[in-house]
């Protein structure tokens, strides 16, 4: 269900963030593009507004066409600020950490070198973008690595499938405790706006059968599943979730298959091969 407070993009922190801004893939992000799409036309951009810790920052949103240049069919939208403006001043601020790491980085390497600089694992932050009830404006909110540290001792030795019930479902138990700190909520919300936008994405459909469960009721039941397990690896990006219907949910918590990623598809321990039937993301 779309709420006004919906997921637009997860972007992990590098230098690019902190300086002048961030590439978002348009056929990815549903209503982000829903938005754009009525008052943004390709080559054209807009001014939007940034809400982040209390502030409105201004900045301006470009629907590049790439189709001539990189021969490209699918649009990227582009949110621009300047280098040394208020909102990139305040980012830096934020991600200190991770601005610090960088700035020394770049220092020591190579003048020749271009390549992206990638912070290691116990560095890593992330910036989340959310729609708001005006079209022109977006939430941001910041997951710095103190909450990463913070959710790793959390989730430690839980069960994926309870984890995983409590990003899909409200769960209310004595374990829903777990999510009442609020570095741990905004990656719970986080983890579960991804989710959601994926059932967007497919309609709530199974990406394995392709089902639509409930259809018939006025329903629709989809479930988001971390490939690789969140209580291990942390990563709740698209790229490691498919959206499942029940029935195939519980099948891969009961028998752990293995994903093949190149494949796209799960290797069962008695030998069964399973591809996904609708795929559009991975």
């Amino acid at each position: 269900m779309e709420t006004t407070e919906n997921y637009v993009y997860k972007k992990e922190v590098d230098w690019s963030l902190l300086t002048d801004g961030i590439a978002i893939p348009f056929e990815n992000q549903v209503i982000f593009g829903r938005n754009m799409g009525k008052f943004l036309s390709r080559g054209e951009s807009r001014e939007i507004k940034l809400f982040l810790d209390g502030k409105i920052y201004t900045a301006k949103v470009n629907n590049l066409n790439f189709a001539l240049k990189f021969n490209r069919t699918k649009d990227t939208l582009q949110i621009r600020y300047s280098p040394n403006g208020d909102l990139a001043n305040a980012l830096k601020n934020i991600f200190a950490k991770s601005y610090q790491f960088l700035v020394e980085k770049r220092i020591c390497r190579d003048p020749k070198d271009r390549s992206m600089i990638k912070l290691p694992e116990d560095f890593k932050e992330y910036l989340a973008i959310y729609t708001t009830e005006y079209e022109d404006t977006y939430l941001l909110e910041t997951i710095v690595s103190d909450d990463m540290y913070e959710l790793q001792k959390i989730v430690n030795n839980k069960p994926e499938y309870f984890m995983e019930a409590n990003f899909n479902y409200d769960v209310i138990d004595s374990g829903a405790s777990i999510f009442e700190s609020p570095r741990v909520l905004k990656i719970r919300k986080l983890n579960r706006k991804i989710g959601d936008n994926l059932k967007l994405l497919y309609e709530y459909r199974c990406q394995i059968c392709g089902g639509k469960i409930g259809e018939e009721y006025g329903a629709c039941v989809a479930e988001a599943h971390h490939i690789d397990y969140f209580v291990r690896s942390l990563n709740n990006d698209a790229q490691n979730q498919l959206i499942v219907c029940p029935n195939h949910h519980c099948i891969i918590h009961d028998v752990n298959p293995v994903f093949d990623k190149k494949r796209k598809l799960y290797m069962y321990p008695n030998g069964f091969l399973e591809g996904l039937k609708i795929n559009v993301h991975l």
